[in-house]
């Protein structure tokens, strides 16, 4: 006989028939057992048996060597069970950690790589991003726009974003954008940012500046911070000549 411990016990801590019952109405695969009870008191579930002369085995599991042989005499009762069937243990499913957000200067990267694919100044880029979504990514207006660059679906999926939350596809598509309406409006920076905010048919219908005080606004704050930046970048380049070495004592 093979050892199985733990499938069989004295009857009061053994698996009870009630027990076995209630699992056959649960709503998962069962399968035929049988539950027998010994003239000793024990009580076990078996999965099959097989008769050889006056003794029978008992296994304890559809396949392998792990069975209990006792005689005939031995068995006291037998009842057929259901038990559930084993099951696969479940899959595990990998979960992908999304990347974490570009820095502002990732971002600044992005912009000065998308501004030079479409010759437009980078500060003018970091303005635009900056009045638009203030360097969120996962930004999103009341009217749908998304990401740095705030681009409407339709805009985005005619531009070639096929995600607007990521930066660089949010950024290269919104620099595209803005390029097409600065060339629309022949280099008027003022037009292209009043058509990028309030769309081309506003700017034609009203043949400038819409009306709208959240364009105008929208206009004035890019073109001051764009102004800002542009000196900043001066005073800095100024201070880093002044600070090199000159040649003219070598």
């Amino acid at each position: 006989m093979v050892a199985y411990r733990g499938v069989f016990s004295r009857r009061k801590s053994g698996i009870t028939v009630s027990v076995l019952l209630s699992l056959a109405g649960a709503a998962i695969p069962l399968h035929a057992a049988e539950h027998i009870t010994l003239r000793n008191g024990f009580d076990l579930i078996c999965d099959h048996r097989e008769i050889s002369g006056d003794h029978v085995r008992l296994y304890m599991t559809a396949t392998g060597p792990n069975f209990m042989e006792v005689s005939s005499g031995d068995i006291a009762s037998s009842e057929f069970v259901a038990l559930p069937t084993p099951q696969d243990p479940p899959a595990v499913v990998a979960t992908v950690t999304p990347p974490p957000p570009p820095t502002p200067a990732e971002i600044r990267e992005m912009a000065a790589k998308a501004g030079a694919t479409h010759d437009l100044d980078v500060e003018l880029l970091a303005s635009v991003i900056r009045a638009e979504s203030n360097g969120n990514i996962h930004a999103v207006s009341r009217a749908g726009a998304r990401g740095l660059m705030q681009l409407m679906p339709g805009t985005a999926s005619k531009l070639g974003v096929a995600d607007s939350f990521r930066a660089e596809q949010n950024i290269n598509g919104g620099t595209e954008y803005l390029n097409w309406l600065l060339q629309r409006y022949h280099d008027n920076l003022a037009l292209a940012l009043a058509a990028y905010n309030a769309g081309p048919a506003a700017v034609d219908k009203y043949h400038g500046i819409p009306p709208y005080r959240e364009t105008r606004l929208y206009v004035a704050r890019i073109i001051h911070d764009f102004n800002r930046r542009k000196l900043e970048a001066a005073r800095t380049r100024t201070l880093v000549a002044s600070a090199a070495p000159s040649s003219a004592g070598n």
